[in-house]
Protein backbone atom coordinates (compact mmCIF):
# COMPACT_ATOMS: atom_id res chain seq x y z
CA UNK A 1 0.00 0.00 0.00
CA UNK A 2 1.39 3.44 -0.96
CA UNK A 3 1.42 6.19 1.53
CA UNK A 4 0.16 9.60 1.54
CA UNK A 5 2.66 11.89 0.88
CA UNK A 6 3.19 14.42 3.80
CA UNK A 7 2.21 17.33 1.95
CA UNK A 8 -1.06 15.74 0.83
CA UNK A 9 -1.69 14.75 4.77
CA UNK A 10 -1.27 18.06 5.54
CA UNK A 11 -3.66 19.67 2.65
CA UNK A 12 -6.14 17.49 3.18
CA UNK A 13 -5.67 18.47 7.61
CA UNK A 14 -6.35 21.91 6.29
CA UNK A 15 -8.67 21.17 4.23
CA UNK A 16 -10.68 19.39 7.28
CA UNK A 17 -9.85 22.01 9.92
CA UNK A 18 -11.12 24.67 7.28
CA UNK A 19 -14.67 22.73 6.88
CA UNK A 20 -15.08 22.13 10.28
CA UNK A 21 -14.28 26.36 11.13
CA UNK A 22 -16.66 27.09 8.36
CA UNK A 23 -19.88 24.55 10.03
CA UNK A 24 -19.23 25.44 13.46
CA UNK A 25 -18.76 29.62 13.03
CA UNK A 26 -19.66 30.42 9.48
CA UNK A 27 -21.86 32.79 11.36
CA UNK A 28 -19.21 34.59 13.22
CA UNK A 29 -17.08 34.33 9.88
CA UNK A 30 -19.71 36.38 7.90
CA UNK A 31 -20.40 38.40 10.50
CA UNK A 32 -16.93 39.98 10.68
CA UNK A 33 -17.02 40.23 7.01
CA UNK A 34 -20.44 42.19 7.12
CA UNK A 35 -18.97 44.66 9.63
CA UNK A 36 -15.62 45.09 7.42
CA UNK A 37 -17.77 46.14 4.36
CA UNK A 38 -20.08 48.60 6.08
CA UNK A 39 -16.95 50.22 7.65
CA UNK A 40 -15.30 50.46 3.99
CA UNK A 41 -18.84 51.79 2.38
CA UNK A 42 -19.38 54.14 5.36
CA UNK A 43 -16.69 55.62 7.25
CA UNK A 44 -19.34 57.07 10.08
CA UNK A 45 -20.93 53.18 10.33
CA UNK A 46 -17.33 52.06 13.07
CA UNK A 47 -17.70 54.34 15.96
CA UNK A 48 -18.82 53.16 19.21
CA UNK A 49 -21.61 55.39 19.37
CA UNK A 50 -23.21 53.58 16.34
CA UNK A 51 -22.16 50.33 17.62
CA UNK A 52 -24.09 51.42 20.71
CA UNK A 53 -27.52 52.27 18.69
CA UNK A 54 -27.35 48.68 16.94
CA UNK A 55 -27.03 46.93 20.19
CA UNK A 56 -30.00 49.39 21.17
CA UNK A 57 -31.82 48.76 18.16
CA UNK A 58 -31.51 44.78 18.33
CA UNK A 59 -31.83 43.89 22.06
CA UNK A 60 -35.69 43.63 21.53
CA UNK A 61 -35.49 41.36 18.40
CA UNK A 62 -32.46 39.63 20.10
CA UNK A 63 -34.65 38.96 23.09
CA UNK A 64 -37.56 37.13 20.97
CA UNK A 65 -34.87 35.56 18.76
CA UNK A 66 -33.59 33.41 21.74
CA UNK A 67 -37.12 31.33 22.37
CA UNK A 68 -38.01 31.47 18.93
CA UNK A 69 -34.00 29.26 18.36
CA UNK A 70 -35.60 27.19 21.71
CA UNK A 71 -38.62 26.73 19.86
CA UNK A 72 -36.93 26.22 16.50
CA UNK A 73 -34.38 23.76 17.85
CA UNK A 74 -37.17 21.27 18.92
CA UNK A 75 -39.16 20.90 15.35
CA UNK A 76 -41.12 23.86 15.97
CA UNK A 77 -41.88 27.28 15.84
CA UNK A 78 -43.73 30.38 16.44
CA UNK A 79 -45.27 32.48 14.51
CA UNK A 80 -47.18 34.20 16.89
CA UNK A 81 -44.41 36.81 18.79
CA UNK A 82 -44.99 39.71 17.04
CA UNK A 83 -49.06 40.35 17.68
CA UNK A 84 -48.46 38.37 21.41
CA UNK A 85 -46.10 41.32 22.14
CA UNK A 86 -48.27 43.69 21.06
CA UNK A 87 -50.99 42.01 23.30
CA UNK A 88 -48.90 41.73 26.69
CA UNK A 89 -47.58 45.27 26.03
CA UNK A 90 -51.31 46.72 26.16
CA UNK A 91 -51.78 44.57 29.15
CA UNK A 92 -48.46 46.43 30.88
CA UNK A 93 -49.74 49.02 30.00
CA UNK A 94 -53.11 48.90 31.60
CA UNK A 95 -52.24 47.04 34.59
CA UNK A 96 -49.53 50.50 35.05
CA UNK A 97 -52.06 52.88 34.66
CA UNK A 98 -54.37 50.88 36.71
CA UNK A 99 -52.19 50.07 39.85
CA UNK A 100 -49.24 52.68 39.38
CA UNK A 101 -47.12 49.57 40.29
CA UNK A 102 -44.59 48.80 37.84
CA UNK A 103 -43.52 45.26 39.69
CA UNK A 104 -47.35 44.21 39.61
CA UNK A 105 -47.56 45.46 35.70
CA UNK A 106 -43.89 43.38 34.89
CA UNK A 107 -45.35 40.17 37.00
CA UNK A 108 -48.76 40.24 35.35
CA UNK A 109 -47.05 40.13 31.75
CA UNK A 110 -44.70 37.63 32.61
CA UNK A 111 -47.28 35.59 33.45
CA UNK A 112 -49.58 36.25 31.17
CA UNK A 113 -46.67 35.55 29.29
CA UNK A 114 -46.55 31.81 30.31
CA UNK A 115 -50.10 31.40 29.24
CA UNK A 116 -50.34 32.25 26.30
CA UNK A 117 -47.26 29.97 25.26
CA UNK A 118 -49.46 26.98 27.39
CA UNK A 119 -52.06 27.68 25.38
CA UNK A 120 -49.72 27.21 22.43
CA UNK A 121 -47.92 24.44 23.74
CA UNK A 122 -51.35 22.68 24.16
CA UNK A 123 -52.67 23.20 20.89
CA UNK A 124 -49.31 21.57 19.80
CA UNK A 125 -48.98 18.49 22.04
CA UNK A 126 -52.53 17.48 23.14
CA UNK A 127 -54.37 18.82 20.05
CA UNK A 128 -51.92 17.80 17.47
CA UNK A 129 -51.88 20.50 15.58
CA UNK A 130 -49.04 21.90 13.55
CA UNK A 131 -46.72 24.31 15.48
CA UNK A 132 -47.68 26.28 11.88
CA UNK A 133 -51.25 26.74 12.16
CA UNK A 134 -51.73 26.71 15.68
CA UNK A 135 -49.19 29.89 16.35
CA UNK A 136 -50.67 31.08 12.92
CA UNK A 137 -53.67 31.21 15.10
CA UNK A 138 -52.30 32.34 18.22
CA UNK A 139 -50.94 35.71 16.21
CA UNK A 140 -54.42 36.73 14.74
CA UNK A 141 -56.35 36.05 17.96
CA UNK A 142 -53.66 38.10 19.58
CA UNK A 143 -53.77 41.14 17.51
CA UNK A 144 -57.56 41.47 16.99
CA UNK A 145 -58.02 40.96 20.91
CA UNK A 146 -55.33 43.81 21.51
CA UNK A 147 -56.88 46.19 18.33
CA UNK A 148 -60.57 45.64 19.85
CA UNK A 149 -59.03 46.52 23.28
CA UNK A 150 -57.60 49.64 22.27
CA UNK A 151 -60.01 50.77 19.38
CA UNK A 152 -57.30 50.05 16.68
CA UNK A 153 -55.09 52.82 18.47
CA UNK A 154 -52.41 53.28 20.83
CA UNK A 155 -52.09 52.96 24.77
CA UNK A 156 -50.32 54.87 27.18
CA UNK A 157 -49.03 54.96 30.79
CA UNK A 158 -49.42 57.10 33.18
CA UNK A 159 -45.94 56.29 35.30
CA UNK A 160 -42.80 58.15 34.05
CA UNK A 161 -40.89 55.71 35.97
CA UNK A 162 -41.98 52.75 33.49
CA UNK A 163 -39.63 54.46 30.84
CA UNK A 164 -36.66 53.51 33.24
CA UNK A 165 -36.47 50.36 32.08
CA UNK A 166 -35.62 51.03 28.43
CA UNK A 167 -34.45 54.57 28.76
CA UNK A 168 -31.28 53.67 31.86
CA UNK A 169 -28.37 53.40 30.99
CA UNK A 170 -24.94 52.18 32.40
CA UNK A 171 -21.58 52.27 30.85
CA UNK A 172 -22.92 53.84 27.59
CA UNK A 173 -25.14 50.96 26.89
CA UNK A 174 -28.88 50.86 27.43
CA UNK A 175 -30.01 48.81 30.02
CA UNK A 176 -32.21 46.56 27.38
CA UNK A 177 -28.31 45.68 25.69
CA UNK A 178 -27.44 43.94 29.01
CA UNK A 179 -31.09 42.28 29.28
CA UNK A 180 -30.65 40.41 26.16
CA UNK A 181 -26.29 39.51 27.00
CA UNK A 182 -27.85 38.08 29.98
CA UNK A 183 -30.52 36.36 28.64
CA UNK A 184 -28.20 35.30 26.02
CA UNK A 185 -26.05 33.66 28.63
CA UNK A 186 -28.33 31.86 30.60
CA UNK A 187 -30.05 30.23 27.52
CA UNK A 188 -26.73 29.32 26.44
CA UNK A 189 -26.58 27.35 29.58
CA UNK A 190 -30.07 26.19 29.02
CA UNK A 191 -29.81 24.61 26.52
CA UNK A 192 -25.91 23.31 26.12
CA UNK A 193 -25.46 22.18 30.03
CA UNK A 194 -28.87 21.01 31.00
CA UNK A 195 -30.94 18.16 30.79
CA UNK A 196 -33.68 19.92 29.00
CA UNK A 197 -31.34 21.44 26.81
CA UNK A 198 -30.25 17.99 25.79
CA UNK A 199 -34.30 17.42 25.22
CA UNK A 200 -34.71 19.57 23.06
CA UNK A 201 -32.48 18.72 21.07
CA UNK A 202 -33.24 14.92 21.00
CA UNK A 203 -36.65 15.93 20.00
CA UNK A 204 -35.78 18.27 17.75
CA UNK A 205 -33.13 15.93 15.86
CA UNK A 206 -36.05 12.65 15.97
CA UNK A 207 -39.33 13.35 17.99
CA UNK A 208 -39.98 9.19 17.60
CA UNK A 209 -36.49 8.24 19.24
CA UNK A 210 -36.90 10.41 21.66
CA UNK A 211 -40.00 9.17 22.47
CA UNK A 212 -38.52 5.69 23.12
CA UNK A 213 -35.67 7.42 25.21
CA UNK A 214 -38.52 7.40 27.88
CA UNK A 215 -38.40 11.42 27.13
CA UNK A 216 -41.48 12.98 28.27
CA UNK A 217 -41.83 14.84 24.75
CA UNK A 218 -44.82 16.96 25.55
CA UNK A 219 -44.21 17.96 28.86
CA UNK A 220 -40.93 19.53 27.01
CA UNK A 221 -42.81 20.98 24.26
CA UNK A 222 -44.86 22.68 26.64
CA UNK A 223 -41.72 24.38 28.76
CA UNK A 224 -40.69 25.18 25.23
CA UNK A 225 -43.07 27.31 23.89
CA UNK A 226 -43.72 28.59 27.51
CA UNK A 227 -40.66 29.58 27.51
CA UNK A 228 -40.67 31.84 23.97
CA UNK A 229 -43.67 33.11 24.98
CA UNK A 230 -42.46 34.59 28.49
CA UNK A 231 -39.45 35.89 26.85
CA UNK A 232 -42.13 37.65 24.21
CA UNK A 233 -43.35 39.03 27.58
CA UNK A 234 -39.90 40.63 28.72
CA UNK A 235 -39.68 42.14 25.21
CA UNK A 236 -43.20 43.37 25.61
CA UNK A 237 -42.12 45.11 28.64
CA UNK A 238 -39.31 46.66 26.83
CA UNK A 239 -40.79 48.03 23.99
CA UNK A 240 -44.08 49.54 26.10
CA UNK A 241 -41.75 50.91 28.26
CA UNK A 242 -39.22 52.87 25.81
CA UNK A 243 -41.82 55.46 25.07
CA UNK A 244 -44.01 54.57 27.57
CA UNK A 245 -47.16 53.62 25.12
CA UNK A 246 -47.80 50.28 23.11
CA UNK A 247 -49.61 50.45 18.86
CA UNK A 248 -52.11 48.16 19.05
CA UNK A 249 -51.21 48.12 15.06
CA UNK A 250 -47.64 48.89 14.39
CA UNK A 251 -46.00 47.47 17.64
CA UNK A 252 -45.02 43.97 17.02
CA UNK A 253 -45.60 43.98 13.26
CA UNK A 254 -43.24 41.55 11.40
CA UNK A 255 -41.24 41.07 14.47
CA UNK A 256 -41.47 36.93 13.56
CA UNK A 257 -39.85 37.32 10.53
CA UNK A 258 -36.77 39.10 12.01
CA UNK A 259 -36.55 36.75 14.82
CA UNK A 260 -37.01 33.62 12.32
CA UNK A 261 -34.32 35.51 10.03
CA UNK A 262 -32.04 35.45 12.91
CA UNK A 263 -32.36 31.95 14.08
CA UNK A 264 -31.85 30.81 10.35
CA UNK A 265 -28.68 32.61 10.09
CA UNK A 266 -27.28 31.71 12.90
CA UNK A 267 -27.18 28.10 11.67
CA UNK A 268 -30.11 26.78 12.92
CA UNK A 269 -32.10 24.23 10.93
CA UNK A 270 -35.40 24.51 10.09
CA UNK A 271 -36.67 21.07 11.09
CA UNK A 272 -34.81 20.92 14.10
CA UNK A 273 -32.18 19.20 16.33
CA UNK A 274 -29.16 21.47 15.10
CA UNK A 275 -28.08 24.74 16.06
CA UNK A 276 -26.55 27.44 18.41
CA UNK A 277 -27.57 30.00 20.74
CA UNK A 278 -24.38 31.51 20.24
CA UNK A 279 -25.33 31.44 16.08
CA UNK A 280 -28.28 33.26 17.08
CA UNK A 281 -26.67 36.36 18.81
CA UNK A 282 -24.61 37.02 15.88
CA UNK A 283 -27.23 35.94 13.43
CA UNK A 284 -29.24 39.46 14.90
CA UNK A 285 -26.14 41.02 15.06
CA UNK A 286 -25.86 40.93 11.11
CA UNK A 287 -29.21 42.01 10.93
CA UNK A 288 -28.63 44.78 13.24
CA UNK A 289 -25.54 45.35 10.75
CA UNK A 290 -27.38 45.03 7.49
CA UNK A 291 -30.20 47.54 8.43
CA UNK A 292 -27.69 50.02 9.91
CA UNK A 293 -25.77 50.06 6.80
CA UNK A 294 -28.85 50.24 4.88
CA UNK A 295 -29.91 53.22 6.36
CA UNK A 296 -26.79 54.72 6.82
CA UNK A 297 -26.42 54.22 2.59
CA UNK A 298 -29.83 55.85 2.47
CA UNK A 299 -31.24 52.83 0.78
CA UNK A 300 -35.09 52.78 0.93
CA UNK A 301 -36.44 51.26 4.06
CA UNK A 302 -38.96 49.60 1.98
CA UNK A 303 -35.83 47.47 0.49
CA UNK A 304 -35.15 46.48 3.50
CA UNK A 305 -37.51 42.89 3.86
CA UNK A 306 -36.10 42.40 0.19
CA UNK A 307 -32.80 42.19 1.65
CA UNK A 308 -33.58 40.24 4.76
CA UNK A 309 -36.10 37.81 2.45
CA UNK A 310 -32.92 37.18 -0.08
CA UNK A 311 -31.13 36.55 3.43
CA UNK A 312 -33.32 33.82 4.37
CA UNK A 313 -33.60 31.64 1.22
CA UNK A 314 -29.91 31.73 0.92
CA UNK A 315 -29.17 30.86 4.60
CA UNK A 316 -31.94 28.16 4.26
CA UNK A 317 -29.94 26.96 0.16
CA UNK A 318 -26.63 26.64 2.34
CA UNK A 319 -27.88 24.57 5.16
CA UNK A 320 -29.37 22.08 2.13
CA UNK A 321 -26.50 21.91 0.71
CA UNK A 322 -24.75 21.07 3.92
CA UNK A 323 -26.97 18.49 4.76
CA UNK A 324 -26.21 16.68 0.87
Amino acid sequence: MMNTPPTARHAASWKTRGQWVWSEYSVVVAFVVIVLIASMVNSHFASVVNFTNILRQVSIIGIISLGMTVVMLSGGIDLSVGAVLALLGALAVSVLNATQSVLIALMVALIAGAAVGSLNGLMVTKGKIPSFIATLGMMASARSIVLYFAEGGSLSGKAESYTTIANTEWLGLALPVYIFLLMTFLVYILMHKTRFGRYVYAIGSNEKAALLSTIRVNKVKMGVYMLCSTFVAVAALVESSRLNSISSASSGLSYELDAIAAVIIGGTRMSGGRGKIIGTFFGVLILGVLNNMLNLMNISPYLQGLVKGLIIIAAVLLQKKEQQ
